[in-house]
């Protein structure tokens, strides 16, 4: 239908699973809104407002989409819903004449949505769980690896890989939850019309043996979907504010996550790379470029994945008494665009803990470079305890660590340790020996390793539940 001499969005081919793509495709949407019919359809029939014969007639035609026969139609009416309702109707050789009784549009419209909704969540969890598996894996290869820390991108007090990369998978663990959380709260808007009210499903129901709330009962057990308690015309936007924010929460994580290796594969650092094809060009200017690029799309998505909750936020806020229109164009947008980018950025996220490179040889030459600095906090706690002036000591270490930082700069190795060595305040509490020793000790991680163990072990505990929050 579409090729490319007309505009077409991104993600309708460049990010995004196939599987997403179909999901918030047009041919599903009408998939999606026969079905609702169909449903609607059978739980009339039961009512006694439709025969045996006009139900199958209407159920036999339920995957006959043709989209430009319908778009054909809607360039006549000017409405996509009544366009494809038309089409439906007309395919029916029974019971074209009695789909849609009773109905509004949004019957149709927000309780296909709510179960498109509930499928897109299921998706991005399920993608989700696997990047949180790898990350399990890697936290418990890593988890007594030793790596330079930083606080305000300065080299601070030694971790472990592990223990850092569990910071991302925490978060992501409490996205994960919050999104089958928020799966739980998408409910669809059920059968009751223009208002809410269900008054024309009361008026259409009299002298049947079905009330207008047990015919809502029935569409929906039909639909396996559970309808909103009170609704105007559509099902509250609070739904849409809720299922966003989750995904803005789970692009933050995947931002943060990316930034770090961004920064990390910079050479200065050079710890932690993205993987590089064989045949892959990093630029076209410079041959030698390892751009990361996977992280950089990780986080240019994220960014526009942040800014749509305050649509959804706009659309439930202006919606004026019973409803506006001026949400329904954006919505058309924001939400499929907000499931393909998390798609897309977890898929990515899978692909570069997939592959992701490690030097080791890196992470000691930082250690190395920088671990005196921080041992020398565990040098001012000792020098302390055996009887000095602690704000003394410390103005000691500073002076001579800024003349150490001087020289590190300079490319020299840290003179840190012979510095602090010779200082004579310095050796009256501790011989020069032991000052080295401290200093030029290993890389002490704290209770990173065990620390990284239970939160694995908590993550699978997790994962088992269903992500359930307790």
């Amino acid at each position: 239908m579409f090729d490319y001499t007309t505009y077409l969005s991104p993600f309708t081919w460049r990010y995004g699973s196939a599987e997403m793509r179909t999901l918030w495709s047009e041919t599903t949407t009408r998939r999606l809104w026969r079905r609702v019919w169909v449903a609607l359809a059978q739980a009339q029939s039961e009512a006694g407002l439709l025969t045996a014969e006009d139900l199958a007639g209407i159920a036999r035609h339920q995957d006959d989409i043709n989209i430009a026969a319908a778009h054909a139609i809607e360039a006549e009416v000017g409405h996509d819903l009544m366009a494809e309702l038309k089409l439906f109707a007309g395919q029916c050789e029974f019971g074209g004449g009695r789909l849609h009784m009773g109905a509004t549009s949004m019957d149709i419209e927000d309780n296909a949505e709510a179960l498109r909704l509930r499928q897109a969540v299921d998706m991005v969890v399920s993608q989700g769980d696997k990047v949180l598996s790898t990350f399990t894996v890697l936290i418990t290869r890593y988890a007594a690896t030793p790596v330079q820390g930083y606080t305000h991108i300065q080299p601070a007090e030694p971790t472990t890989l592990g223990y850092r990369l569990c910071q991302y998978a925490q978060d992501l663990l409490t996205d994960l939850q919050l999104l089958v959380w928020t799966r739980r709260q998408v409910q669809g808007k059920g059968v009751k019309g223009a208002v809410g009210t269900a008054g024309s499903y009361v008026v259409l129901l009299r002298g049947t043996s079905m009330s207008a709330q047990q015919l809502e009962e029935r569409v929906m057990a039909l639909l396996e979907l559970q309808a909103a308690p009170v609704t105007t015309q559509t099902y509250p936007r609070k739904t849409d504010v809720l299922v966003l924010n989750c995904l803005a929460s789970l692009a933050q994580t995947l931002h943060r996550f990316a930034l770090d290796l961004r920064l990390l594969q910079s050479p200065a650092f050079g710890e932690l790379a993205e993987p590089f094809g064989a045949r892959q060009v990093g630029s076209s200017a410079m041959p030698f470029k390892r751009n990361p690029v996977l992280a950089e799309r990780i986080c240019s998505l994220a960014r526009l994945v942040a800014a749509l909750p305050a649509v959804a936020w706009g659309n439930a806020a202006n919606t004026m008494l019973e409803r506006t229109l001026d949400d329904s164009a954006n919505r058309r947008v924001v939400l499929a665009e907000g499931f393909l980018a998390a798609d897309e950025m977890l898929r990515l996220a899978a692909r570069i803990l997939g592959g992701l490179r490690v030097s080791t040889s890196a992470m000691q030459r930082n250690l190395k470079l920088y671990a005196p600095f921080a041992n020398s906090t565990a040098l001012l706690a000792q020098l302390a305890a055996l009887g000095g002036d602690r704000q003394a000591l410390h103005e000691v270490i500073r002076t001579h660590a800024l003349t150490a930082w001087a020289a590190v700069e300079r490319g020299e190795l840290n003179p840190l340790a012979g510095l602090l060595a010779a200082d004579p305040v310095v050796t009256a509490l501790l011989p020069a020996p032991n000052v080295r020793q401290v200093l030029d000790a290993p890389p002490d991680v704290g209770e990173a390793p065990e620390l990284c163990h239970r939160f694995v072990a908590r993550c699978q505990n997790v994962r088992e539940s269903g992500y359930r929050v307790p």
